[in-house]
């Protein structure tokens, strides 16, 4: 498809998150498409993931401290998106896990949004978010508004993609609209499998975030002190959680990619305790040959099976030390976990989004 001009459209780029890492393949397959987006602040170390490509902003961009406050502009972040001129391009794909999906298009041509999730602090999980802050009745309105706009702006998109079966029934509860699956790329090859055997610590890594319940993870090692636990990461739950540290707690707050692959490879298992919509951090434990420990609930319901971990049913202290007691009357075998992870990689990403793409726009009628 050399000669289809393509826009791709995605919400805000100022990290490199799971959302980036699909743009970046996005990018590969399409390597004509022009980048637009609702604020550009990537970092310098990021820019490769967006080779000599000048990205399309919105007015968001040039506001007053949307460098460090974006978030604060959401309530015109609908207005921004609309505002995007894509007139000259046959093919729209957004990256959307906010905003990005609601662009305008014209009827000749073909949008297909990729759905990280429907805005998860507008629906199921505003007031874990939100905290104390969704009690207010401005907050209230606001939400309601975007709960609106959100529904009303996915009935312009022709084709949808969910990154996997749970964001797909998400999708069709809040939306009412049937969404093909294609899970999301993982970097398994900058995660190599383990040669030696593991370290007698069990790891935890991602944001420090409330949806993430590092606080349950945190109390169920409090209960058992003859067991270790590593955590990486940095979020809003850092100063609650590190009250809560007990010796048996080691905290290295963020850290570099070289520094988690290590961790990865001499953790006895990796535990995550929260809802996930996919969850590409658990693959990459995969990957190094470290198995994992998990919520059955969300995307790694799908993904997490008997040979590569356990699954525990809710999100209780309780629930979780049981599952790691189980855990320890297993084995695992490092190599089976690393195969296993593989299916994941980012050439069968690309492969699959290419393939249905290409059948959409030959089933296109204009």
């Amino acid at each position: 498809m050399p000669n289809l001009k393509v826009a791709i459209v995605h919400d805000w780029l100022v990290d490199y998150g799971g959302s980036e890492r699909v743009l970046e393949q996005m990018v590969q397959v399409f390597p004509q498409a022009e980048i637009f987006c609702v604020v550009d602040f990537l970092p310098h170390s990021y820019r490769s993931i967006l080779p000599n490509r000048k990205t399309h902003t919105s007015f968001i961009q040039n506001l007053p401290l949307a460098r460090k406050h974006f978030r604060a502009y959401l309530p015109l972040m609908p207005l921004a998106i609309e505002q995007l001129d894509l007139r000259d391009f046959d093919l729209v794909i957004s990256s959307s896990h906010a905003v990005a999906k609601g662009v305008i298009t014209a009827p000749h041509q073909l949008h297909v949004a990729y759905i990280h999730s429907p805005m998860r602090y507008i629906w199921d999980l505003q007031r874990d978010y939100l905290a104390d802050s969704w009690r207010s009745p401005l907050v209230h309105l606001l939400c309601h508004y975007l709960r609106l706009w959100d529904v009303s702006s996915t009935t312009r998109v022709d084709k949808l993609i969910a990154n996997s079966h749970f964001i797909a029934r998400r999708i069709y509860k809040y939306y009412r609209r049937k969404a093909k699956v294609i899970y999301p790329p993982v970097s398994v090859a900058d995660f190599p499998c383990k040669t030696l055997p593991p370290e007698n610590f069990y790891l935890y890594v991602g944001r420090l975030v409330p949806y993430k319940r590092v606080d349950l993870i945190v109390e169920v090692f409090q209960r058992m002190p003859d067991r270790f636990l590593v955590i990486i990461g940095d979020g809003s739950e850092r100063r609650k959680i590190l009250t809560k540290l007990t010796p048996n707690i080691t905290y290295l707050g963020y850290q570099p990619q070289n520094v988690v692959q290590e961790y990865m490879q001499k953790a006895k298992a990796f535990i995550f305790a929260g809802v996930e919509d996919f969850g590409i951090t658990p693959l990459e434990a995969l990957s190094c040959g470290t198995p994992v420990i998990a919520l059955a609930q969300g995307g790694l319901q799908e993904t997490i099976t008997p040979t590569v971990g356990v699954l525990f049913p809710t999100q209780t202290p309780e629930s979780l030390q049981q599952a790691i007691l189980d855990f320890e009357q297993k084995h695992f075998d490092p190599r089976h976990c690393h195969q296993y992870a593989q299916q994941f990689a980012p050439d069968r990403f690309r492969q699959q989004l290419q393939k249905t793409i290409e059948t959409w726009l030959c089933r296109r009628k204009y």
